[in-house]
């Protein structure tokens, strides 16, 4: 998946299957702790739609106010727009200007690989279905292996194998580790999974 009308409409689907998904869960749903370590299901969210409740202007003072420090913006943010209304955050997935919002420098790529890994910290602990379609997650297991991604999350693949085992596509050679495609982009991100979801040697 490489033309930006087609990673944009993936994009805004992704978006979409999520506030499908959240739309009138429960207090539970929402408290769930997701796999992004210390946030529930709400801040994930909360962080996950910024864009549609920050101008720049308004997101730019939040980041003066944290002394240009990004991870302490996110989680201040989190902590205090998971606090909203559980409608307002559902709203915030469905913002038209969240869905053609890209991150700076990132592009729509970018965009791309925030909702899909930002939707599996999510579905993973309710269960659910991923809602990214195959040709995005294989676009972002690309842009994380491939394309380097993983070291930013502090993963080393140097000498490793990795295999999807629900679609065709797999990454290098040596020690291996298999597992299905959301589940891989989830580890590869520093995700800790639930145990059993990965077979092989961990990342």
């Amino acid at each position: 998946m490489t033309d930006d009308a087609a990673l944009r409409s993936a994009v805004t689907a992704a978006y979409l299957s999520l506030a499908g998904l959240l739309d009138g869960a429960g207090k539970e749903r929402w408290d769930t702790p997701s796999l992004c370590a210390g946030w529930r299901v709400r801040e994930v969210v909360a962080h996950m739609t910024m864009a549609a409740r920050y101008t720049e202007e308004a997101f730019m003072s939040e980041l003066r106010a944290c002394d240009y420090d990004f991870t302490r913006l996110s989680d201040a943010v989190a902590a205090r727009d998971g606090a909203l209304p559980e409608d307002s955050l559902v709203a915030g997935l469905r913002s038209e200007v969240l869905h053609h919002w890209t991150p700076p420098g990132g592009g729509v790529r970018g965009a791309l690989n925030h909702v899909v890994i930002h939707g599996l910290d999510i579905t993973v602990p309710l269960g659910a279905e991923r809602g990214a379609p195959e040709a995005a997650v294989t676009t972002v297991l690309n842009d994380l292996t491939y394309g380097g991604g993983h070291a930013h999350f502090g993963v080393a693949i140097d000498g490793r194998a990795l295999r999807a085992t629900d679609l065709d596509w797999s990454y290098g050679s040596g020690p291996g580790l298999s597992g299905e495609a959301g589940d891989l982009a989830s580890a590869l991100c520093g995700r800790r999974l639930p145990a059993g979801r990965l077979q092989g040697d961990p990342l």
